[in-house]
């Protein structure tokens, strides 16, 4: 067990031994699994390219199981006890705190979720004059800005009645729609001024007409200023916008918020959030400290990232919208490694980490080597030969100490050792002194000078020529922003941690029709290809700067998209080979068919382990997977196509910014129902015709089982777990008359693909 200053400490889980030891055993099927693809190509038992799209597929999957295998090389759990931090530190020594909200439009991500989200963090248990929340609204809408000016107003008397009744809720909304043991009499008053505050402002949104914009000047408006009384501050922000100028999405949005808060307040603490991310826990700034303070550490410490959770999931979360592989499971192993990945939200950043590579504590000057003077013995009187070097040696020597030091002239130099290992610091100065990371801001966020300042850093051609989302910063050059900066900051040499405390530190909102998953996956998809085939790529870059464990682990995402292909192999393959009595699988009676049997019982009982012991359920477990077979069909076929046309400068995929708004009350009653909801979407057509083609297969091979007694196969049985998986889509084609069904075209053509992609396998079977 590690221990730091006992504010924290860092257990290793049980499971590792366990996990490194079936992993060489896994790693030993593989091995004979490729000997046995290598050997069919050999000897042609099957044909050539059955057996090359097979062995493809299984390469795909051979990596992508590496990349999970890495993730559970050293996973750990920590705690940490803030409860000591507020005894260590006076709450005048406590760092300033610099919260970002994102927020784009308001009828996908409504004003009055943008305004919670803001009221439960500016109520942090954290000294008030301390917090400064900065929203950013890319949209332009006078909606977002009407809506935290009214919130501006509610936020004395919430915060007031928060701290004096100790309220664990923040969030306003939360809090007056539960029954919690909080609730005290003198909370009716303030729910009725919720109430008035929330009808004028959803009144406002629905009388008004869509108001964003694409070009429009730079607004910046203090709401809230901690200067007149105790109060956190509260800042509008909506950067300049042109349709000329790239604006980087989200990127873009949180390098203008990086800048002006440098301007305003320029806190050495930045915590990062979407406008759905409401706080949960009001210690959240304290459990964060116990790692950022942290004198042992804190000189290389990026970020703390804490868990994505979802309020309003159903019960067994039928659209996996948890994510428990990607943001819990994966981060207690990432932990072990470098540190978690910067998942976008929920994450509390050390502002110096934006600017380059982190600074040595060791390193306590810039002074490299100290000159003496040459002198010589021997010389005459008037030296006529000029030995002495009068000019370089001396004359020019007190000129350069004057600049940047003497020159090292070869003899008579004491040098810091250091002095050859690179430079002394790593910190990358922004192309204004006002920007710099350690400047203190001392002037009033409201004087004229500040303010001009903030709006000349918050325009859309500020950045070009500087370095702004390539060394300092977030990332640009991919829809995955936080992916990328979070990996960029490992490669640099920051560090992370995942902090999950008992009390969930976050809670959001989760799409509630599938086609919003599906779109968002498929968004992701992209990105994540686009970081694949870049400079920067996680197949090279990333074993180059952070080793072959850590590189293949950051490859785990990335090689998301190209599940698609095995998944489409063997939701097709084997099935068209099924009915036409074609063996693309060993036999029962070969052993090579035990050899299938394990690696997937294998994968998949480790898999549901991993689930159990963080906490899922069987039943979400199940969900997970379905997903994933339902995203690699849709999102990630999709996005592949759509990343190949960008490629080819045929299509430019745009940041659809994923619906938070609560949905018709048909819909969520579906999903509390725990129906699935396809909607009017086109992404679902490969699925429909995969789960066709099983659905015949299976019941062709039930046919040929028990009519000409062939016995079990494992095609029989691929196509039995893939109908199985494929329920809910019979039922939405068939069973259903709601809005949430398949539609009918998407399902007639289907039927038609299906009919041509049978014939079709005749010949490339036969």
């Amino acid at each position: 067990m590690e221990r730091s200053a006992a504010l924290h400490t860092c257990h290793p889980c049980r499971r590792t031994i366990p996990y490194r030891t079936y992993a060489v055993i896994h790693t030993c099927g593989i091995i004979s699994l490729m000997y046995h693809h290598a050997h069919s190509l050999a000897t042609a038992d099957t044909t050539l390219m059955t057996t090359s799209l097979l062995l493809i597929s299984d390469v795909v999957l051979a990596f992508m199981w590496a990349t999970t295998t890495c993730l559970r090389f050293n996973p750990v759990h920590r705690t940490e006890y803030p409860d000591k931090y507020v005894v260590v530190k006076r709450k005048e020594d406590f760092p300033k705190l610099d919260v970002f909200i994102c927020t784009a439009d308001p009828y996908k991500e409504p004003p009055m979720m943008v305004v919670n989200t803001a009221l439960s963090v500016m109520a942090y248990d954290y000294p008030s004059d301390k917090i400064s929340v900065y929203v950013s609204d890319d949209g332009g809408s006078s909606l977002t800005l009407f809506a935290l000016t009214e919130a501006a107003k509610f936020s004395e008397h919430w915060f007031t009645f928060c701290k004096k009744n100790n309220v664990e809720d923040r969030s306003p909304e939360v809090y007056f729609s539960s029954k919690s043991q909080y609730w005290t009499d003198g909370a009716e008053n303030l729910k009725t001024m919720y109430e008035d505050m929330k009808k004028r402002v959803e009144h406002v949104v629905h009388s008004s007409k869509v108001d964003t914009r694409h070009d429009h000047p730079t607004i910046i408006k203090v709401l809230q200023n901690n200067e007149t009384e105790i109060m956190p501050n509260l800042i509008y922000v909506s950067r300049e916008k042109s349709k000329s100028t790239p604006h980087h999405f989200k990127a873009g949005a949180l390098n203008t918020l990086l800048r002006v808060s440098s301007v305003m307040t320029n806190s050495p603490v930045v915590l990062t959030l979407d406008c759905d991310m409401y706080s949960n826990n009001p210690r959240t700034p304290l459990h964060a400290l116990c790692y950022l303070s942290d004198p042992k550490i804190n000189y290389r410490l990026g970020f703390v990232q804490f868990p994505q959770k979802f309020r309003g999931l159903n019960k067994n979360d039928i659209y996996a919208s948890e994510l428990r592989r990607s943001f819990v499971i994966n981060m207690v192993g990432f932990d072990g490694l470098m540190g978690p990945t910067y998942a976008g939200t929920g994450c509390f950043f050390n502002r110096r980490a934006f600017y380059g590579p982190p600074t040595n504590p060791k390193i306590t000057s810039g002074l490299g080597f100290v000159q003496f003077p040459q002198r010589f013995q021997g010389i005459n009187r008037n030296d006529i030969y000029a030995s002495e070097l009068i000019h370089p040696f001396a004359i020019n020597m007190v000129g350069y100490d004057g600049l940047m030091g003497p020159i090292h002239v070869g003899t008579g130099c004491f040098f810091n050792r250091r002095v050859f290992y690179g430079p002394p610091a790593n910190l990358i100065l922004p192309e204004l002194d006002e920007l710099a990371p350690t400047r203190i801001a001392d002037k009033p966020i409201t004087a004229q000078s500040v303010l001009a300042l903030a709006h000349v850093v918050a325009g859309c051609n500020y950045e070009h020529n500087t370095n702004w989302g390539s060394k300092i910063g977030f990332r640009y050059g991919s829809l995955v922003e936080d992916y990328y900066t979070g990996f960029m900051l490992h490669c640099e040499g920051w560090r992370s941690v995942f902090c999950r405390p008992e009390r969930a530190a976050f809670y959001g909102s989760s799409p509630r029709c599938l086609t919003d998953v599906v779109w968002q996956q498929m968004r992701w998809s992209i990105g994540l290809l686009e970081m694949a085939f870049s400079t920067y790529s996680p197949f090279i870059y990333g074993f180059k700067s952070l080793g072959l464990v850590t590189g293949l682990s950051y490859c785990y995402y990335v090689v998301w998209p190209f599940c698609s292909i095995p998944l489409t192999v063997y939701g097709v393959l084997p099935q068209i080979a099924l009915i036409y009595g074609v063996r693309v699988f060993p036999k029962p009676s070969d052993q090579w068919f035990w050899l299938y049997i394990f690696l997937s019982l294998g994968a998949y009982a480790q898999d549901l382990t991993d689930f159990l012991l963080e906490g899922g359920t069987c039943r979400k477990w199940w969900n997970d997977q379905r997903m994933w077979l339902i995203r690699g069909l849709s999102s990630f076929f999709f996005g592949m196509i759509e990343f190949t046309l960008k490629t080819l400068n045929l299509s430019t995929p745009g940041f659809n910014v994923t619906s938070k708004a609560d949905g018709d009350d048909e819909q969520k009653k579906r999903y509390e129902q725990e129906i699935f909801d396809f909607g009017p979407s086109s992404l679902f057509l490969p699925l429909t015709i995969v789960s066709l083609l099983n659905l015949f297969a299976f019941v062709w091979g039930l046919y040929r089982l028990f009519a000409w007694g062939e016995g079990l196969s494992l095609e029989l049985m691929l196509a039995s777990f893939a109908v199985v998986n494929s329920l809910p889509i019979y039922e939405a084609m068939v069973l259903r008359n709601d809005d949430g069904k398949l539609q009918k075209g998407v399902c007639f053509l289907a039927g038609i693909l299906t009919f041509v992609l049978i014939v079709a396998g005749y010949f490339f079977l036969k």
